[in-house]
């Protein structure tokens, strides 16, 4: 027993280190060096064999849900089969779309853009390089993301990375250091052992001090992790004792890889979500980067998908008004173009935001769609640099632990559609970068070439003996003479609202599929599901809202609506309804996505968001 407790404890330390702590490298290839330098990197730059992701239980019932959608909320007779319009064609409508052709409906996608991805769209500038929103990653723990992948027979688009996690050094500008999974060691114990070999970052007695307070994450389970909803990260670690370094050495990478956002905002429930999924499944932490572009490497099977079932996608209709009876069901959906979509079944896949602009007056003052007024998506800005010559990189996503960069990737090393052996292009998330998500600064409302300059100190940081002292960019002006890469373009995609702000207490706010309008029926990552604002939220939320739509076309009585809180249901009773604000103009960033901002763009969001604007007025 107290070697078991031993181990526990060991275990637990490590996952509160998790992915985002730098650990010593172990190289089961050789022996390790303590840390890779820039310049020297011991790893090995190849893709690997795609991991066991199968076996885990979340798996399991993702792969038992897809199939009841062929089985048992199959249609069976005419008169069950639907006509739905779904708005919005990110992950979540797709996916959406995807689970209900499986189950004989006919659903049609409308989706404002020309393009289909929501946050993961992208698109080709002039010179005909790929833009994309974001930084995206796949992670063996992404059950559903990995289910549809295998349905679609996709998964040869996946491009695995080492079990490994590359962090950089605070203290040793250009160096980094690496978390270790030993292959053939299941979780929780290939934590433990990554952890106790590690003698870089916490030491022993800073990692029992950890375990403790994630002890109940163990033994009560989800109830545990729901009830931390209402404390931040850093208010969880001081509530219960645990070191303050700790949110030096881990928290800080950890919140702004999971929502782009300060340990001081994050709620803790988001970290304790991806801590329990981590410590069940041996291979939850293996990385994967797409082959390519989002748009032609993952929305266009899944749109092929839904066409060859016999459902539509139509992209560059954007709505313009939910045309309500006077009982508050849905009449009709009107278009810009004036066009009038008449269906069976409605879902909204919009981003919160944006729903929030089109919900019609009769729908005002019920308390479901007045508890949207709690959640907010949270500003993010993506990087694309195209650099002269070859940065020496590494082949996996690493981890900056820079006051305002998150994560970044060398894609033309990591993604075989970008690859280039001359010249380095690095994509970067640069966060956090509004004071809704900690920041000091609003980025969103600075010129890219404040947010470039800002950028290239903190990689001349990362990359000492390589960046070069160019005077477009005075943050390099102490660059020595040894630097000579020059950056070449730059692109800068701002994403004012972004997945929803996952600060505490909003979780009790996030609306179940089912909504109190008849015929009406909400997906996005913003929903009520358990892998959070993420790709497989988004997924998880359309496949939920499918199962919704198709369990109700059997007969079946629908599922709850999730209990909303009573001081919401107060306000809700005087609040004055209001004509619906709508979308104004056009575009990406018009719609809830993110794009390169030129001077319409940013008229358009000083309009229609402000508060984009305002902190960085004042600084």
């Amino acid at each position: 027993m107290i070697v078991r407790n031993f181990v526990l404890s060991t275990v637990l330390a490590a996952s509160s280190c998790l992915a985002f702590q730098a650990h010593t490298p172990l190289n089961v290839r050789s022996s390790s060096a303590s840390r890779i330098q820039s310049g020297s990197s011991s790893l090995v730059m190849r893709d690997y064999p795609k991991p066991n992701v199968e076996d885990t239980d979340n798996y399991r019932y993702a792969n038992e849900m897809s199939r009841s959608f062929k089985t048992t909320l199959k249609v069976t007779d005419p008169s069950q089969k639907k006509k739905v319009a779904i708005v919005g064609g990110g992950l979540s409508g797709l996916a959406c779309a995807k689970y209900l052709s499986d189950a004989g409906h006919e659903p049609t996608v409308y989706e404002a853009r020309d393009v289909l991805g929501g946050k993961v769209s992208a698109w080709q500038d002039a010179d005909g390089d790929w833009i994309e929103t974001g930084l995206h990653i796949f992670f063996g723990a992404y059950p559903n993301v990995m289910n549809m992948f295998d349905e679609l027979g996709i998964h040869d688009r996946l491009q695995w990375k080492i079990h490994q996690m590359i962090f950089a050094m605070q203290e040793l500008p250009g160096e980094f250091t690496t978390f270790d999974f030993i292959p053939g060691i299941p979780a929780p114990f290939n934590f433990g052992l990554a952890i106790l070999m590690n003698q870089k970052m916490l030491t022993f007695p800073e990692k029992l001090q950890t375990a403790p307070p994630l002890l109940p994450m163990l033994i009560e389970g989800q109830s545990f992790i729901d009830a931390q909803d209402e404390l931040s990260v850093t208010q969880f670690m001081r509530k219960y004792g645990m070191p303050e370094r700790i949110n030096e050495e881990v928290f800080i990478a950890m919140a702004k890889a999971l929502d782009f956002i300060d340990p001081d905002k994050l709620s803790m429930t988001v970290v304790l979500t991806a801590m329990n999924r981590f410590l069940n499944e041996s291979n939850g932490l293996q990385m994967a980067f797409l082959d390519g572009n989002q748009p032609d490497r993952l929305c266009k099977p899944m749109a092929d998908h839904v066409e060859k079932n016999g459902g539509k996608i139509i992209t560059n209709a954007p709505v313009k008004e939910i045309v309500t009876n006077d009982d508050g069901t849905i009449n009709h959906l009107l278009l810009r173009s004036g066009e009038k979509i008449v269906a069976d079944e409605y879902v909204s896949a919009m981003p919160v935001d944006i729903v929030k602009r089109m919900l019609p007056k009769k729908w005002q003052t019920m308390p479901y769609f007045r508890q949207l007024d709690e959640l907010e998506g949270i500003p993010v800005i993506n990087l694309h640099m195209w650099f002269d010559r070859k940065l020496k990189a590494v082949d996996h996503l690493c981890f900056s632990r820079s006051p305002l960069l998150s994560v970044y990737a060398d894609m033309s090393v990591t993604c075989k559609e970008y690859a280039d052996p001359d010249k380095s292009m690095l994509e970067l998330v640069f966060a956090p970068c509004s004071p809704i998500a900690g920041g000091n600064i609003n980025w969103i409302g600075k010129s890219d070439e404040e947010i470039i300059d800002a950028t290239m100190g903190e990689l001349a940081r990362l990359f000492p003996t390589e960046i070069a002292n160019d005077k477009t960019w005075p943050s390099t002006s102490k660059q020595g003479p040894q630097g000579q890469a020059k950056l070449i373009k730059y692109a800068v995609v701002k994403v004012p609202r972004s997945v929803y702000a996952a600060i505490p207490g909003r979780n009790k706010y996030r609306p179940s599929q089912t909504t109190p309008i008849p015929q009406f029926t909400m997906a996005g990552d913003f929903t009520s599901q358990k892998f959070l604002g993420s790709m497989e939220g988004a997924t998880l939320a359309g496949k939920l809202a499918a199962e919704v739509i198709a369990n109700r076309a059997k007969g079946n009585a629908d599922k709850p609506i999730k209990e909303i809180q009573q001081h919401i249901i107060d306000a809700a009773a005087s609040y004055v309804p209001k004509d619906p604000v709508g979308v104004k103009g056009d575009g990406a960033i018009a719609f809830g996505g993110g794009y390169t901002v030129g001077q319409q763009e940013e008229d358009l969001l000083r309009e229609s968001d402000p508060a984009q604007f305002v902190a960085a007025l004042a600084k």
